[in-house]
């Protein structure tokens, strides 16, 4: 298997998905507002049990291209949200994908540091050279969130999907490897370097 270990930040951390995460994950795909701008449509329960299924089995895909984790709080082994990487298929490239946290979850406000631990794990163990991301041009609260992960802004794509009957500008960002390294901070360093404690640095 191919497995990410677990990712620990200051305010939160991460790891793979387990089948006790079914539940507060199907309530994530389900739900009328947090689908709102994830880029795909609200599922019922049959398809979100779907989508689960495959995304518990990435470990054991080779080559493994999709790696969705469980952001969860400190001290706690609780899936509060979501975080993804996508490898493209081409190049040294990646896309960050799929962060969500459920109403309540007391990790908000830092979701940027669950982008930062999955960057430091592809610019290092996957070497990656060039990780990006994008959201909704609508959706306010995400530039800063784009800057404080160490991205940069890059380009406004017209009407990239549709969902909810309307088609949607995806503003971009992205960061390569050389440069984010430079800003890293002690915890990715340590993810940088292949260790997953901290006592090592």
């Amino acid at each position: 298997m191919n497995r990410v270990p677990e990712l620990h930040g200051e305010h939160l951390w991460l790891r793979e998905l387990h089948a006790d995460d079914h539940g507060p994950f199907a309530r994530i795909l389900t739900h009328r507002v947090l689908t709102r701008y994830l880029g795909i449509e609200r599922m019922d329960p049959a398809q979100a049990h779907g989508a689960f299924a495959q995304n518990l089995a990435q470990p054991h895909v080779h080559p493994r291209r999709k790696y969705t984790l469980a952001v969860c709080a400190p001290g706690d082994d609780t899936l509060v949200g979501t975080m993804g990487l996508l490898v493209e298929d081409y190049g040294s490239n990646a896309m960050l994908t799929s962060l969500v946290l459920l109403p309540g979850a007391p990790v908000r406000g830092h979701g940027h540091e669950a982008g930062r631990l999955l960057m430091a794990y592809g610019f290092g163990h996957l070497g990656l050279h060039r990780i990006w991301a994008g959201h909704r041009s609508d959706h306010h609260h995400m530039p800063k969130l784009m800057h404080a992960a160490g991205l940069r802004p890059e380009a406004t794509l017209r009407e990239l999907f549709r969902t909810q009957g309307c088609w949607h500008d995806v503003t971009t960002y992205a960061a390569v490897a050389p440069e984010w390294k430079r800003q890293a901070g002690v915890r990715e360093l340590a993810i940088l370097d292949g260790s997953t404690r901290l006592d090592r640095v």
